[in-house]
């Protein structure tokens, strides 16, 4: 446990100078990169987060900082209380009442990818501008090169979906006037918190500008959303039934995000990461791009988006 860090960093948050170590319990949460502590003791509960090792080598902390605050002061996510992009180490206040989501949650929990759909929205709407931009499909070209450069052997039908995916790109470019807003960017289903009345959301370390149904697509697709979820996000989100182009968004992003992490899966096979089965990781994320892009409602979701007059 890093007390010393926690410590530290409770007494750089004014209201709390006067919490000696020793005077609050400290519980360790969940956090796959992240170290992240509940602190409490009469009179309130906080979250101290600590960066994991490492992570300073991709995400840029004070980007983070800065997102993070104005997602707070959008009422859209956690109140930042203190924050040091040098070392990464931030302090929130913490959102009781709240159960983090998971696909289950977001199955059991009645209203709650509606409720999604609506904090999406507050963000997405908020008028407010978030720093970096989120390149999907230079990431994409990115990755494609490593591949190449690592000689990896590809999925069967690899080929195809990828090329594919670059027709779509050219579809996705031609819509010029197509808005980018301050996103999540990383919309997985424990980033979700909810009271039953409200969602929040945390964790903005790859936040940044970028068509806002890409949030929405990929939240479909990390929380397993089935149709009649998708279609309670996107009314929510859209405040009533959502044009043709709009779904149309949605379900490409679904196909792109799992296109995305499956060439990411595939190069951490090939530079034999041991954390996990990366070669049936990146085939799972495939196969469930590949039948979606195959399957006959997808042709029509990317004539809606071509054909849509939304944005021009």
């Amino acid at each position: 446990m890093n007390y010393q860090q926690i410590a530290t960093a409770l007494a750089r948050v004014p209201e709390l100078q006067g919490w000696e170590p020793g005077s609050y319990s400290v519980e360790r949460l969940g956090g796959l990169t992240n170290l992240v502590y509940k602190v409490s003791r009469e009179g309130g509960s906080y979250i101290v987060r600590i960066p994991g090792e490492g992570t300073e080598g991709y995400i840029d902390r004070s980007v983070e900082s800065h997102n993070a605050r104005v997602a707070a002061d959008i009422k859209v996510s956690a109140e930042v209380l203190y924050s040091d992009p040098s070392s990464g180490v931030m302090v929130f206040r913490f959102l009781g009442g709240t159960e983090t989501m998971s696909p289950d949650a977001f199955k059991s929990r009645t209203g709650s990818p509606g409720r999604a759909g609506q904090a999406l929205a507050l963000l997405h709407n908020s008028g407010k501008e978030f720093r970096f931009r989120f390149e999907l499909f230079a990431m994409i070209d990115e990755y494609l090169k490593v591949l190449d450069d690592l000689g990896e052997i590809l999925p069967s039908g690899y080929h195809e979906v990828v090329k594919e995916a670059q027709n779509i790109r050219k579809i996705l470019a031609a819509k010029k006037g197509l808005p980018l807003t301050p996103c999540h960017c990383d919309p997985l289903s424990e980033n979700f918190l909810d009271d039953g009345d409200k969602m929040w959301i945390v964790d903005w370390e790859y936040s940044g500008m970028n068509d806002p149904l890409w949030d929405l697509g990929d939240l479909s697709v990390e929380a397993e959303f089935n149709e009649d979820q998708d279609k309670e996000l996107l009314s929510a989100y859209w405040g009533g039934e959502p044009p043709a182009e709009i779904m149309g968004r949605l379900v490409i992003y679904k196909a792109m995000c799992d296109l995305l992490w499956t060439l990411w899966g595939l190069i951490q096979h090939g530079n034999e990461n041991p954390a996990e089965d990366f070669w049936a990781y990146s085939i799972g994320r495939f196969e469930r791009c590949k039948s979606l892009m195959s399957s006959p409602a997808f042709k029509g979701h990317v004539h809606a988006v071509a054909e849509g007059r939304l944005y021009d």
